[in-house]
């Protein structure tokens, strides 16, 4: 295991004490996003009188917040007045084309839901669990997963070797972000993305903006119930697999494989642990909280774990594809499965070195 990989252990009262005061930035920049202050400031400079009559604030409380949030980097300093810093000015200004308001408004809704946490572990139930999820709330969250992985997809699509592979599958695709970063990539390529149909309205709009949107199709499907239509060469299954129970995603790699040609691969990207314990990376330990949070019975795995799950369903060769550090959506956080068979084009590429990429 890499020491990005480890998280340094509490042992003194002190260090409990930083760790749980870590809340106070986070909190900071959450109630700027509960009074939208980067809208409201937009592109111009604000002395904090200004600016606290504009959002009928105090003004002792906006200066704290404001000397905060400068401090943070996220707004700009000058003598007596503030201004937006870029990130300021883009993605947290709902006036500007790079607005992430679907994403910022899910952040906002889980820090009330991470405060209820005592109530899943008792539990062992998600919140709400008894309410229907509704198509509305899909969409925006679609378009949120979206928000999440714009810069993300097309890093690792360009990291991916898939030459010689005609057809892909974005399996639980959402918005198709990847579908479309590998088509951008692929110009031979041809993808659908399969999911429900509130997730495909919003991939359909997201594609018809894009250069490569003509070359995606869609599949209304519920694979964990559904055989997958079509075949494919490629079928990529990203961060899905934490939302289901091992004895679904068995079931879903089932699935897969009969929707996979010969020498056909599973590609699957999750927060996966990698440490015989199964503690690390914290980030992918972490993440199993909020799977306790918001479903039945998901939770993270081990990429030892899934790889047993794989053979087991039927697939050949399985292993890790580590990418470019820094360009990675997970640590170390995607598994190669091949279907038995000639495999279509050239396979990826492992490599020795941990920080170089292996899929070329």
């Amino acid at each position: 295991m890499s020491e990005r990989s480890k998280f340094t252990p509490l042992t003194t009262f002190e260090e409990f004490r930083d760790a749980v005061s870590a809340y106070r930035l986070p909190r900071i920049l959450l109630a700027a996003l509960d009074l939208d202050l980067c809208t409201v400031i937009g592109e111009r400079r604000w002395t904090i009188p200004q600016l606290a009559k504009k959002l009928a604030v105090s003004e002792r409380g906006l200066s704290i917040l404001c000397r905060n949030l400068a401090m943070a980097g996220v707004l700009v300093k000058q003598g007596e007045s503030y201004r937006n810093s870029r990130l300021g000015a883009t993605a947290l200004n709902a006036g500007h084309a790079a607005y992430r308001g679907d994403y910022l408004d899910l952040i906002k809704s889980h820090w009330k839901d991470w405060c209820r946490l005592d109530e899943s572990v008792r539990t062992g139930r998600p919140l709400d669990h008894d309410e229907p999820e509704e198509p509305d709330y899909r969409r925006r969250f679609t378009w949120a997963m979206h928000h999440r992985t714009l810069e993300t997809a097309p890093k690792i699509a360009a990291q991916m070797d898939l030459r010689g592979a005609a057809t892909l599958l974005d399996l639980g695709g959402g918005p198709g972000t990847y579908a479309l970063a590998f088509l951008a990539k692929n110009p031979g390529l041809r993808a659908a993305v399969g999911d429900r149909p509130a997730a495909l309205e919003v991939a359909r709009q997201i594609a018809a903006t894009h250069k490569a949107g003509a070359r995606l199709s869609y599949v209304p499907l519920d694979f964990t119930h559904e055989s997958i239509t079509g075949t494919y060469d490629i079928i990529w299954y990203s961060n899905v697999l934490h939302i289901y129970s091992p004895e679904m995603n068995r079931a879903i790699f089932g699935r897969a494989l009969a929707a996979l040609n010969p020498g056909g691969r599973l590609l699957i990207q999750d927060a996966f642990l990698h440490d015989r314990e199964g503690l690390n990376p914290p980030d992918a330990s972490l993440f199993a909280v909020s799977m306790l949070l918001f479903t039945e019975e998901g939770n993270t795995y081990s990429a030892a774990d899934t790889t047993n799950w794989l053979k087991d369903a039927g697939f050949g060769r399985v292993k890790v594809l580590r990418l470019k550090r820094g360009t990675e959506d997970w640590e170390d956080g995607i598994l190669e499965a091949v279907a038995p068979g000639k495999r279509p084009g050239t396979r990826a590429r492992r490599t020795r070195s941990r920080g170089s990429s292996t899929a070329r």
